[in-house]
């Protein structure tokens, strides 16, 4: 066969470093969308990207050419970069790790309107508490002081 087919959807969180709360709300909607002109950039489609003041969440569907820690590294990189430049915020930072979990395209829309719905979620449970649940939902093993601290 001449032609790769891949589908390959990972919804994607991470924190600030130390889960500071510096993301402000009027910086928000920029740094999402610069996150997402990062993604196509790179050859990455995001389908949605939100979060709060401490986190971000993204919907990515990455080429099978593009590896996901490599995904991260540029997005990452390149959003604390502008925060830096644009926002006048030199020592922001992303947490070294991140989560990603798979999803299949039957749960693309479920995961969009979540991802939308940050600001509304975060009145009722902090980012730590959201990470374990979505750890749990996907089976994953962790380490509390990992996690938790």
């Amino acid at each position: 066969m001449a032609h790769t087919y891949c589908s390959a959807l990972f919804h994607c969180v991470f924190s600030t470093k130390e889960r500071r709360r510096i993301i402000a709300p009027e910086i928000q909607d920029r740094l999402w969308a610069y996150i997402g002109g990062i993604a196509r950039e790179h050859g990455m489609k995001a389908l949605a990207v939100g979060g709060t003041d401490d986190h971000a969440h993204i919907l990515l569907s990455l080429p099978s050419s593009l590896a996901l820690a490599t995904a991260m590294r540029d997005i990452k990189s390149g959003s604390s970069r502008w925060m830096h430049e644009t926002c006048a915020l030199p020592g922001f930072q992303w947490q070294e790790a991140y989560g990603a979990f798979s999803i299949g395209w039957s749960q693309v829309d479920a995961t969009v309107a979540y991802i939308n719905a940050q600001e509304e979620h975060h009145r009722r449970r902090d980012f730590q508490a959201e990470f374990v649940s979505i750890l749990k939902k996907h089976h994953i093993e962790y380490d509390p002081r990992y996690v938790l601290g």
